[in-house]
């Protein structure tokens, strides 16, 4: 009996030793994670804290020397609160500007990934469509967005069809490029396996083709949502009538209302930030994942 209590209660003292040694284990885990979720919070503020000061004494220097009313960091977030607040700025608040922004933007770029993906993998098919299309897209991609706005004036005038053409042609040359890349790169090896195995083109595509191009399709996506921002910018500075806030950005100069101007610029940063870090690369990771190209982490 004596040895049978002492071998329960050597049971008891090691499960609890064992229970404290998780508790421990647990509490050091959370200590680590909460002082590198502090590290990182600091690391990523330092920098913007610096961007800051050193936007507001280039503004000083330029007040000082040569007397124009160069906006500081703090002026250009008291305009940035009354506009969000709902001050009208141009005939439209903050949020007119941005929505019809995106309008131009998503269109413009859905147009650009649509036809792109198309002729991509054409050209990635066939050697024949490669030959006959590949010359011309070569030609025309390295032309800067900017040059297409004349082109774009004179087939629709000013407004926003001309916007979203030069923003469809700033876009989809890197989706061509890049989808019929990754069609290229697919092993001969699965297209036989499975015409082998009765797959209909429709399948071949959605299964096979479409899988292996994804990693390059992403990068032409990422490239092209890119060049497509930054044209639509531009060519509301210029085809642009009433909206956009490329627009609201461009007509600053005549009131002088570079406060305003310098809020339109930071709108275009933190979208450009929201589009990269919270849609796209989430987009990008779990599409990877889901096609077997990434391990997931355990």
């Amino acid at each position: 009996m004596n040895e049978t209590y002492q071998y329960q209660q050597q049971l008891e003292e090691a499960e609890d030793y064992k229970i404290n040694n998780q508790e421990n284990s647990i509490k050091d885990i959370t200590n680590k994670v909460g002082k590198n979720s502090l590290r990182d919070i600091v690391i990523n503020i330092i920098p913007i804290i610096g961007l800051f000061i050193i936007w507001h004494l280039i503004a000083i220097i330029i007040i000082k020397n040569r007397g124009v009313p160069f906006p500081t960091p703090l002026q250009t977030l008291v305009r940035f609160y009354e506009l969000l607040r709902g001050d009208v700025y141009l005939k439209h608040t903050i949020y007119g500007h941005l929505l019809d922004s995106l309008i131009r933007w998503g269109t413009g770029f859905s147009l650009a990934a649509v036809i792109g993906m198309s002729i991509g993998v054409l050209i990635g098919w066939s050697k024949i469509f490669s030959k006959l299309i590949m010359p011309i897209v070569y030609i025309l991609q390295p032309i800067p967005s900017l040059a297409w706005i004349p082109v774009a004036i004179l087939l629709f005038g000013l407004g926003t069809k001309s916007t979203i053409l030069i923003i469809f042609l700033a876009s989809i040359f890197p989706i061509i490029i890049n989808m019929a890349a990754g069609v290229k790169g697919v092993s001969k090896m699965y297209i036989r396996a499975a015409k082998m195995m009765g797959t209909n083109d429709r399948t071949l595509f959605l299964k096979v083709l479409l899988p292996a191009a994804i990693p390059h399709l992403l990068s032409g996506f990422r490239i092209g949502l890119a060049n497509g921002w930054r044209a639509l910018i531009a060519a509301e500075m210029i085809a642009a009538t009433g909206s956009g806030v490329g627009y609201a950005i461009f007509q600053a100069r005549w009131n002088f209302d570079y406060a305003s101007a310098f809020v339109n610029i930071i709108v275009i940063c933190i979208i450009g930030l929201t589009i990269e870090r919270l849609i796209f690369t989430p987009i990008e990771k779990g599409t990877i994942e889901k096609w077997g190209m990434k391990r997931k982490e355990d």
